[in-house]
């Protein structure tokens, strides 16, 4: 067994609270409110946030404020990371299929889950992961160390807030005042109906072509989404992507919103949008830039999983300790029990998926078995680069099921969602059980909050989705609702099932060119040397711009600068409080609009 630089510091106390019922309940209320933010979050910039740091400074800071009644105690440093893996799991549930493969089935097929099925189904997806997870923990934490970086920067934030001096107050002040602030903007922007602000001195283009032939004589920068929004949303995110991926991003929106689809306007591959000055063409456009940029995300994803063959080899060769004796299973249960488990799991997996989408027995069992494999690669991949290829693994799965159920969109796109869903549960989840080796937590104590978080996940997440999301064909893939992961895995799927002949025209050469081009950076990103792949930019955020609107990409970019900048100036205060400013932004946006997103159905 290999040294592992990250055991406790701070020594396990005899007899400290862990497993408490008010660090469980805590983390299941707060990961339940965290589960919308990540919701909103997907079908804005298609990815969640990890909520780990978020939610233990939640847990602290309301455990802090009840202690000053003098009738109850604070939570324990054990207690708090009780807290936030339960609420880290339950913010998660955004992974298991409600930002992408649940709304594309729905776009393609009419079917809609109704809350108690949604809730067995996301949940089901996320046992999977716990499973997984439970059965690596002690190869991948214990015998080979891997980093797990998310993980280790949740424990050193733990250790700072309970070190003596330290400076959870600060924390907090700025979680809470970031959020504030946020939901303020948001509320004001709903309320007085602001506007996108149009970038300045940038062109207008004289129409030609198709687009002079539906009776256009111009369109400007606005039309194409070059514009400055009123949100704090994108630039938390920003801030948290870094500078070459904002850089990525905006390089991505001036390509395709700035070039292409003006080509194919003109070129009459799609419609133009509304004969107005200031109307966005974000949906006319999207019916042609998703093509070239789903296929430059894709190719880009599998290309960097085909280097990871490494980490492959790894995840598939049966475990073995330092005197090659094969690795016994982690105690969290007998193993015995643990072999029960995994039956039940992948059971009740197959079922859901013949009883909800009448997918073969077979095919599910197939899929599940696919899942197990490629969930311990994803875990090992993130242990070691912190980057989890849920894309790709979903990928890899829709392709094999084309081909064993070809023209089955249900088949296709809920056998990848277990797959990709449960590698990235399993995946986000060994960050955690990360932070709880080096924090000296008990793991049987960690799976059971996991698995309780997930159970929360579900019920809020399922509810949340159901009352935002009431018809995805009309709400999604538009101006308020991006779902950029809902284009991406509903192209996919359509693209099996229908071919080619239903592309519009020029997409297909503009998917071989994404392709090709997601291929060669991915190449250069993997090859280059260190100081020259800083200079390569992101495949995966290039082809992110292609499918949301260029205003995102902007104030991203506008987001990662002013990090960049911050981190320069003052690297001490960024790196105690950037990641948390950034965070109170998301968090306090994503729920204030979700209280607005509710007000507004209900007519209020």
């Amino acid at each position: 067994m290999r040294p592992d630089p990250s055991r406790p510091e701070i020594p396990r106390v005899q007899g400290e609270l862990e497993l408490t019922a008010r660090a469980l309940l805590t983390g299941m209320v707060f990961g339940g409110v965290l589960s919308l933010c990540n919701l909103y979050t997907g079908l804005k910039v298609g990815w969640g946030m990890s909520m780990s740091i978020t939610a233990a400074l939640m847990g602290y800071g309301f455990w802090q404020l009840l202690k000053l009644t003098g009738r109850v105690r604070g939570l324990t440093l054990l207690e708090t990371n009780v807290n936030q893996m339960a609420a880290s799991a339950a913010a998660a549930i955004s992974s298991a299929g409600l930002v992408a493969p649940i709304p594309a089935l729905t776009m393609i097929t009419g079917q809609t889950l109704s809350w108690p099925e949604l809730v067995a189904w996301t949940f089901s997806v996320c046992l999977v992961g716990i499973v997984v997870a439970v059965g690596l923990r002690k190869q991948m934490i214990e015998v080979d160390a891997l980093t797990f970086p998310s993980g280790v920067a949740t424990a050193n934030t733990l250790r700072e807030i309970y070190a003596p001096g330290g400076q959870a107050a600060a924390r907090l002040w700025m979680l809470g005042g970031a959020a504030v602030f946020a939901a303020v903007v948001k509320i004001i922007e709903h309320v007085a109906a602001l506007g996108r602000l149009a970038l300045p001195g940038l062109w207008e283009a004289k129409a030609g072509g198709a687009v002079a032939k539906a009776g256009i004589s111009s369109y400007t920068p606005a039309n194409l989404g070059f514009a400055l929004e009123p949100t704090t949303m994108m630039y938390g995110v920003g801030a948290l992507i870094g500078p070459r991926v904002g850089i990525s991003m905006m390089l991505g929106a001036v390509m395709a919103w700035g070039w292409l689809a003006p080509m194919a306007f003109e070129n009459g591959w799609v419609p133009p949008g509304p004969a107005d000055p200031v109307k966005s063409w974000y949906g006319a456009g999207m019916q042609w830039l998703l093509w070239p940029g789903v296929s430059l995300m894709v190719a880009a994803a599998l290309t960097s999983f085909a280097f990871s063959w490494k980490s492959v080899l790894s995840a598939i060769r049966p475990p073995k300790t330092d005197d090659g004796a094969e690795a016994k299973q982690d105690e969290v249960m007998p193993r015995k029990w643990f072999m029960v488990t995994i039956v039940v799991v992948m059971g009740l997996s197959v079922a859901l998926q013949v009883l909800f989408f009448q997918i073969n027995a077979w095919i599910a069992a197939l899929g599940v078995l696919l899942t197990f494999v490629l969930a311990v690669v994803a875990a090992r991949v993130s242990g070691e680069t912190n980057i989890t290829p849920v894309g790709a693994m979903g990928k890899v799965t829709q392709l094999a099921f084309a081909i064993l159920s070809p023209g089955q969109p249900a088949a296709n796109l809920m056998s990848a969602n277990v797959t990709g869903g449960a590698a990235s549960q399993c995946a986000d989840l060994m960050h955690d059980l990360k932070t709880g080796h080096m924090l000296g937590a008990r793991p049987r104590a960690q799976v059971i909050a996991q698995v309780c978080g997930a159970l929360a996940g579900a019920l809020a997440g399922s509810a949340g989705y159901l009352v935002l999301v009431t018809d995805p064909k009309k709400q999604l893939l538009t101006d308020q609702w991006p779902a950029p992961s809902v284009a991406s895995w509903k192209a996919v799927a359509e693209l099996f099932m229908r071919g080619t002949d239903a592309l519009p025209a020029g997409a297909v050469q503009g998917m071989v060119i994404g392709g090709v081009a997601g291929i060669v950076l991915a190449v250069l990103e993997r090859t280059l040397p260190k100081r020259a792949r800083v200079w390569v930019p992101s495949p995966t955020s290039v082809g992110l711009a292609f499918v949301i609107p260029a205003y995102n990409a902007i104030s991203m970019f506008l987001g990662a600068m002013a990090a960049w900048v911050l981190g320069k100036a003052a690297p001490d205060w960024s790196s105690r409080f950037l990641i948390i400013l950034a965070s109170g932004l998301i968090a306090g946006e994503s729920l204030s609009g979700v209280v607005l997103a509710v007000m507004e159905i209900l007519g209020m």
